[in-house]
């Protein structure tokens, strides 16, 4: 079925992500409109077709939109960036047109004997090193009097070539009398000294602060056993400096230069390949493709077949492209698969990106098609735990038996992946005397097969035992006794690292953190352990009423249940000390407790 453009909007708008990021309007005809950026992609984005707006500009802009695209970004300040770039890139009608490169300032190392650092809006490609851009003026010149504090450079722009040093060309300027500069010039300062400067200034450009202050903290140290606090005090400072600073996120790169990236996410249906072109350090171009899986294709197969279409789709024609993994392409094309770095941040980056956009599909399936939804995700559990077939009917089970009073236990029920509240069930635990959760177990789970069988109930599809191998081991024997061992799949989950056991099996199954699998067998457990626990509470204050306190006047059913949940049973209350009740209900309650037990 067709969806017109006001629904596709609408479903567009419920599955964008709570993230920062750069979203864009295209119309109709799939040209681009708008190009912008967000704090909170959901909550902007949302804000344009939620009311009326007062330009009318806007109002004509929103008309004409029929498709949204996003792209995730880790920081407010990566969106400023991309959203420059993208601008410039693609000249949206209704923005101000950026054509210029000069729009943020770049800090600078330049490529010369004894480098200066200093701030520049001109990209020269003479060696030079470039950290940036910096979308916050104020932010950069407080890096650079931060690296100005630390490590004395020079300033001047003298050819400080061994000759013309030793030839005494050059004096020591102001900025050497009050101690902004070592002299160079006049060989006062050695070049390798002043290059381990330099290294440790590009650490800081690049948010590595640990060597810095690593090196002040033991040089404060040794000033500070040397009695000279002045210049300890000076380290601590440099330290508080170093500490107090937060490096900047960085989606541009000036040297990674016209480069593609490709990543993929892949699940049991379906690929999702996202591309990220890379032009003089910036992304100008995010896109995804979903390709449907027919023979159960591994991601090499597919990455490969991604990006020989994506590249003639857009005609991309760099030369060196980055991947998570090696890829077979020919010939005459350099393949990276970066482990660490700026090209990591940029797979990384595209990564996210392909796995938002995964989530924005499944949300908006989710919606539209709610029983392929469930299908999907029947299709993923009977493959991830190794089951013969899909666990549409879940049994989760729970013991609870608090401090050792009133032992009970939990059934929750899980119908295609979702609670049916109505066919929960709660136990008092009748033939086990004191907490023994084994045999808790054991019995609880005879108890709730036996009554379906007899009742001719559908059986479920799973067992989850919420308990490591003894919980598991002990409603294995129960299902034996009914005959259903080996009829019906049963698993037990460790509480601690989410460890999946099997009956034979005494090596766990571990599942992906972030698979939809594991987040229903959590929801399943912790349903189970909140209905175990709301019932235990409930047994303890009926436990407490029908103690014999209720003809106690003035003694309500909420001070009876905290007198048993405090004291634990009516022997030792009456043992308790006057001062003791009186300091858990008041002077007043606690008479009228003491004067009950006198007349008895």
């Amino acid at each position: 079925m067709k969806m017109s453009v006001q629904s596709t909007i609408e479903l567009q708008l419920r599955t964008l992500p709570d993230a920062p990021g750069v979203y864009q309007y295209f119309d109709k005809d799939s040209k681009i409109l708008y190009v912008g950026k967000a704090k909170n992609l959901k909550k902007r984005v949302s804000s344009y077709f939620n009311k009326q707006h007062d330009t009318a500009r806007i109002n004509v802009l929103v008309k004409k939109i029929a498709t949204i695209k996003h792209i995730v970004v880790e920081t407010e300040m990566d969106a400023l960036l991309l959203e420059n770039s993208l601008i410039k890139n693609l000249q949206p009608r209704y923005n101000i047109l950026l054509k210029d490169d000069k729009t943020y300032p770049w800090i600078c190392i330049k490529n010369e004997r004894f480098p200066r650092v200093f701030s520049t809006r001109n990209v020269i490609k003479d060696g030079s090193e470039y950290f940036g851009p910096y979308t916050s003026g104020k932010l950069m010149h407080a890096l650079l009097n931060l690296i100005k504090e630390l490590y004395p450079l020079r300033t001047c722009n003298y050819d400080l070539s061994p000759q013309n040093i030793r030839n005494e060309k050059y004096k020591v300027c102001l900025e050497f009398h009050i101690g902004n500069c070592l002299g160079p010039c006049e060989g006062l300062e050695s070049e390798e000294e002043y290059l381990r400067k330099i290294q440790a200034i590009r650490a800081i450009l690049k948010g590595d602060f640990k060597e810095n202050i690593r090196e002040f903290k033991s040089l404060m140290m040794k000033y500070a056993e040397e009695m000279r606090f002045e210049e300890a005090q000076k380290m601590k400072e440099k330290i508080d400096l170093l500490e107090n600073y937060q490096a900047k996120s960085t989606v541009v790169n000036p040297k990674i230069s016209n480069v593609d990236v490709f990543s993929i996410i892949s699940d049991e249906g379906s690929a999702y390949i996202n591309m990220l072109q890379i032009k003089n350090g910036a992304v100008i171009r995010s896109h995804t493709l979903e390709l449907k899986k027919k023979l159960e294709e591994a991601d090499d197969e597919l990455l490969t077949l991604a990006i020989v279409e994506l590249r003639e789709r857009f005609k991309l024609y760099a030369k060196e492209i980055i991947v998570p993994f090696k890829v077979d392409l020919g010939e005459g094309l350099k393949i990276t698969t970066p482990k660490l770095g700026d090209k990591k941040q940029l797979l990384d980056l595209s990564e996210r990106n392909a796995r938002y956009y995964r989530m924005d599909q499944m949300k908006q399936m989710k919606i539209v098609d709610p029983d392929r939804h469930t299908n999907r995700i029947m299709a993923q559990m009977k493959s991830d735990l190794r089951l013969s077939k899909e666990p549409r009917h879940i049994e989760c089970f729970d013991n609870s038996n608090i401090q050792g009073t009133n032992p009970v236990a939990a059934c929750v029920v899980f119908k295609d992946g979702k609670p049916s509240k109505k066919d929960y069930r709660h136990f008092n635990i009748k033939t086990v005397e004191g907490p023994n959760d084994f045999a808790s177990m054991e019995e609880v789970v005879f108890r709730r097969y036996r009554r379906l069988l007899e009742e001719g109930e559908s059986l479920p599809d799973l067992i989850i035992i919420d308990g490591g191998k003894g919980q598991l081991g002990a409603a294995l024997k129960s299902l034996e006794v009914l005959g259903l061992r080996g009829k019906i799949a049963i698993i037990g989950i460790a509480k601690r690292l989410e460890e999946l056991f099997y009956p034979g099996d005494s090596i766990p199954l571990y599942l992906d953190k972030k698979s939809e699998t594991l987040k229903i067998i959590q929801h399943l457990r912790n349903e189970a352990h909140r209905f175990g626990i709301t019932f235990h509470r409930n047994q303890r204050s009926k436990n407490a009423i029908d103690s014999g306190l209720t003809t106690i006047p003035g003694i309500g059913p909420k001070t009876m249940e905290k007198l048993m949940i405090e004291f634990k049973s009516i022997k030792r209350l009456k043992e308790t000390p006057f001062e003791a009740i009186e300091k858990s209900i008041g002077k007043s309650k606690a008479q009228k407790v003491l004067d009950y037990f006198k007349k008895e």
